[in-house]
């Protein structure tokens, strides 16, 4: 009998770690691939948050999604070029789209490869950078998207554009 019982716990367990193993390497990926939409610039602005906790953006937020624009001192292209440059440098971030006025890059997490849409406006007109940051998946980020915008502010202020 209680080889039995051994038996059908080994056998438990091992369907267990197949499904875990599925759903790390199938399903979770499989909707971070997935392009959110909802992206770029509209009318002059950035899409707005959701509802979720997992977003932040410049432009017509609430107070639970707002976060100030980047101020800049130099011409728009420099500011553009050095914000590129810190980007580059930003961990598991890629810049996949880029025009003379906006910026596109996914950022993924570290352990599940959860993306985040990472976006940069540059008006015109006007010395700031708008952005917005997204987690795709998800309900609350713990506040990483804001915390990573805050570096990018930082690192673009210590390079004093």
């Amino acid at each position: 009998m209680f080889r039995l019982l051994t038996e059908f716990a080994q056998r438990l367990l091992w369907n267990i770690a197949l499904v875990i193993f599925l759903s790390l390497t199938i399903i979770l990926p499989t909707a971070n691939l997935a392009y959110a939409s909802g992206l770029g610039v509209t009318n002059n602005h950035l899409s707005s948050c959701p509802a979720s906790n997992n977003c932040v953006v410049s432009q017509d937020a609430d107070s639970k999604h707002a976060i100030d624009a980047i101020a800049y001192h130099v011409d728009r292209n420099t500011a553009r070029e050095t914000l590129l440059k810190v980007l580059s440098v930003v961990p598991r971030t890629e810049v996949i789209e880029q025009t003379d006025n906006y910026i596109h890059a996914i950022s993924k997490s570290r352990i599940f490869k959860f993306v985040d849409d990472v976006e940069f406006y540059f008006p015109p007109n006007e010395s700031v950078i708008h952005l917005r940051s997204a987690s795709r998946v998800g309900e609350s980020d713990l506040g990483v998207n804001r915390r990573r915008m805050e570096q990018i502010r930082l690192a673009l202020l210590d390079l004093h554009i």
